[in-house]
């Protein structure tokens, strides 16, 4: 039997790679609809567009009033039904939400995560949902989320940018701001600062890991799943690279909790210390009669919540970075308008504004225009490019498309805010001012329209501390810096899981009169 399966890889392998060599050589510079192969389906055609992915599959969907369904190879697990549709979105996300759990498809795909907030559902998710919603919005939690934020941007990342502006060194923004967020983030999850964030710009096992392990995910998306489960057996390509990242994160974690045990054993942290509210400490005591389903004991248990964090904080708040400054090179216009607001808006800064006792977070909530520039970006560029659904039973969505019990549902959210008859004529152009009322004050937007931070009773628990993440760190970039992108240098994001840019985001830095 392992003779006959080895053999039908390598005769789909040998098929793709033909096909795909045709469609390179024939490609015309139109991208055309997907054509439906005998056997191999649709893939061979998303393959040959596969650096380009997003832009392709919002053009089809643009053609498709919405909603296409896209036909893998057989036996391959891969047809689904992709979708933008915000009727759809809001059915299958809030409306419908019990028939559409993460499911066992889904968790397959996301092993690594174990049994984390992102994976879980039923009973599980909700005790995960509940515990993880009362640590954070406890004001403890949130006062130690905003010193370690201000404590790493003053001691972290301004040091670093003066010092290129210094010595006018080409940096890459991107890489800068995935440290940030990292090492923050890695605060935040477990009371440890990695270090990632230094003019030494060391690499760190666990970045690295999170990286190959994401890469690692997308593929198996498009991959049918005999192939990338050979792959794991034999141990080569995206899937030995994910068995090392595996690897990395239970022994990273592993360290970590022990470190965390060893400490509060011999006394040096106290559960009713305020220095010091992480989350793995948070976990260590929880409620076990609140949350019977969450074991404190366990060590996997506080594995995967540790790792669950570090894929939500690192790499959302690090992509929208990169994409905002890198949108606000494009549109000068938008960089003075925030300014502005920054000068008119906020107390003035004395000597000592590095302080966390001195800034006032609420003074960040006037930053209208601002907060509309980002939500622009994240629009545009989202940080989680897709992601999908499969439900327990048949349903039939409100666009007519009828889909089975285990069926995929994706929604393509890069393609969501680029449709015109959901956006506008100008849903490709970034304007701010489209999440701001004549009045001055900010529109809301359905999240069934603007799915960054999920919808329904998923709906990121972690969205303001985001959102002051990423105004805190703009502020100070544009009331200090002036960054301007290298000449020539190439932006396109990458096929992953999270919207990266694939050659980075190399930038000059020079430093400003601050004028406050």
């Amino acid at each position: 039997m392992a003779l006959v399966s080895l053999l039908e890889v390598s005769i789909s392998f040998i098929c793709f790679s033909f096909l795909y060599g045709y469609f390179l050589i024939s490609k015309k510079r139109h991208r055309s609809f997907p054509t439906n192969w005998p056997f191999l389906g649709m893939l061979p055609g998303l393959l040959v567009e596969i650096h380009h992915v997003y832009d392709y599959i919002t053009e089809v969907l643009e053609t498709s009033n919405l909603t296409f369904r896209f036909k893998g190879p057989c036996f391959g697990g891969l047809d689904m039904l992709i979708t933008v549709d915000p009727a759809n979105i809001h059915h299958i996300m809030s409306s419908n939400f019990a028939n559409y759990p993460k499911g066992s498809e889904f968790k397959k795909i996301f092993d690594v995560l174990g049994d984390g907030i992102f994976n879980a559902d039923s009973e599980l998710w909700k005790d995960l949902r509940k515990s993880a919603e009362s640590m954070m919005s406890h004001q403890e939690f949130q006062r130690f989320t905003l010193r370690t934020v201000m404590s790493k941007l003053e001691k972290g990342l301004v040091p670093i940018l003066d010092h290129v502006a210094e010595k006018k060194l080409v940096v890459d923004l991107q890489d800068l701001f995935q440290r940030f967020t990292f090492d923050t983030t890695f605060v935040l999850a477990t009371g440890v600062d990695p270090g990632c964030l230094s003019i030494e710009m060391p690499e760190i096992e666990f970045a690295r890991a999170l990286d190959e392990a994401e890469e690692a995910i997308f593929f198996r998306h498009i991959k049918p799943e005999m192939v990338w489960k050979m792959q794991r057996f034999i141990g080569v390509g995206d899937e030995l690279k994910m068995k090392v990242a595996h690897s990395t994160f239970d022994r990273v974690c592993s360290k970590c909790i022990t470190s965390k045990r060893d400490e509060i054993t011999r006394g040096v942290i106290s559960i009713d210390s305020s220095s010091s509210k992480d989350l793995l400490m948070s976990y260590m005591h929880v409620d076990s009669t609140k949350y019977k389903l969450l074991n404190a004991s366990d060590d996997k248990f506080l594995r995967d919540m540790i790792l669950s964090f570090m894929l939500a904080g690192r790499d959302s708040t690090g992509s929208a970075l990169t994409w905002f400054f890198w949108l606000l090179s494009k549109y000068p216009h938008a960089m003075t308008k925030i300014r502005q607001e920054i000068n008119a808006k906020l107390s003035p800064r004395t000597k000592n504004d590095s302080d966390f006792d001195s800034f006032i977070p609420q003074e960040l909530n006037k930053l209208v225009y601002l907060h509309g520039a980002l939500c622009e970006a994240l629009r545009l560029y989202p940080p989680v490019p897709f992601q999908h659904k499969s439900p327990t039973k048949p349903d039939v969505l409100p666009s007519g498309h009828k889909v089975d019990a285990r069926s995929k549902v994706v929604f393509c959210l890069y393609s969501l805010g680029r449709i015109k008859s959901v956006w506008g004529e100008d849903a490709s152009e970034f304007k701010p001012e489209r999440w701001i009322s004549e009045s001055g004050m900010l529109i809301h937007v359905p999240s069934s329209k603007f799915l960054t931070f999920n919808a329904g009773p998923r709906t990121c628990l972690g969205k303001e501390v985001a959102m002051t993440q990423m105004k805190i760190v703009a502020v100070k970039i544009i009331q200090n810096y002036e960054i301007k992108v290298v000449e020539g240098h190439k932006v396109e994001p990458v096929p992953s899981v999270i919207l990266h840019m694939k050659q980075g985001l190399k930038v000059m830095v020079n430093k400003r009169c601050n004028l406050l």
